[in-house]
């Protein structure tokens, strides 16, 4: 009888499934910022690497992206 009370009143297995679900929560929410940041950076290298293949063509790439020309 004493092992099925001790085992009762044992809460560390519940802990640690509690630190477990916040640390999957915190996994996906960094997930989803780094997705969201990713995506930026990869309009901003992309109009980057646009704007360097037209240098040559003296296309005037400041009006596009939104840089102050000059």
């Amino acid at each position: 009888m004493k092992i099925l009370k001790s085992f009762k009143r044992n809460e560390s297995g519940a802990t640690a499934i509690e630190y477990g679900l916040i640390a999957a929560l915190i996994a996906v929410a960094a997930i989803a910022a780094f997705s969201a940041v990713g995506d930026s950076l990869d309009s901003t290298f992309t109009q980057v690497s646009d704007c360097l293949n037209d240098a040559g063509s003296g296309t005037n790439c400041n009006a596009t992206t939104g840089g102050s020309g000059g």
